[in-house]
């Protein structure tokens, strides 16, 4: 079976930066797993979310040079609908990616922008809301919402698109304990399911839940032994 994800020789370095964020970078991610990804603060973890995704070099200027394949294609290949199909990704900051003024038009917006019958973005959305547990919600102003609500409809707006791997760039960070947990469990059934999830972070505590942890280090993978 083709791995989810399939990095090979990955280097990346930012416009006006005289040295690599990223310096080789190798690893797989099979299809089911959730692999945490760990290191220090500003060593590039944000930065593979970005490649991951296809942002950089699309959005961000630098020179980036190897290879990412996602379950076999390589990304440089894939039409951003495809990406958008493929990968999806919750930020830290869950305010960047809300844009609506109700929780239920905020799942549904992606869904408009790709031209999906209205009867069918209903139904998404619906079932969203109760896989979530917002349909209390349905109605609110996301901006109102605790953190880790904010972070759900942020989540709910990447998974009515339906894509195979979901990219968590440090998205507990600004959630409680009680809304990390339950992420966690939204997490695992996504795992569940068949879904692929990567898991940045810098809380060794908001990773129980991963099947394996990797460490990235001086803008190098390496396999996670508790040292960073």
């Amino acid at each position: 079976m083709r791995p989810a994800v399939e990095v090979k020789n990955l280097y990346f370095k930012y416009e006006g930066q005289d040295n690599n964020i990223l310096k080789g970078i190798d690893f797989t991610i099979n299809k089911g797993e959730i692999v945490g990804i760990v290191g220090l603060s500003g060593g590039g973890k944000s930065t593979l979310c970005y490649t991951l995704k296809g942002i950089i070099p699309n959005m961000v200027n630098g020179t980036i040079a190897g290879e990412i394949n996602i379950f076999g294609q390589n990304i440089n290949t894939m039409e951003n609908y495809e990406k958008v199909k493929q990968i999806g990704m919750v930020f830290q900051d869950p305010e960047f990616q809300l844009f609506s003024s109700r929780v239920e038009d905020e799942l549904a917006f992606a869904l408009e922008n790709m031209c999906v019958p209205r009867k069918t973005i209903i139904s998404k959305v619906d079932e969203m809301l109760d896989l979530l547990g917002l349909e209390n919600y349905r109605k609110q102003n996301p901006c109102l919402l605790s953190g880790g609500e904010k972070q759900l409809v942020a989540l709910g707006a990447v998974l009515v698109l339906e894509p195979e791997i979901i990219i968590f760039d440090e998205a507990m960070s600004q959630v409680d304990n009680s809304g990390k947990e339950t992420l966690k469990k939204v997490i695992c059934n996504l795992r569940n399911n068949g879904k692929t999830i990567i898991m940045v972070d810098h809380e060794m505590n908001n990773l129980d839940i991963v099947d394996r942890i990797l460490l990235l280090k001086q803008g190098k993978i390496n396999i996670y032994e508790g040292d960073m």
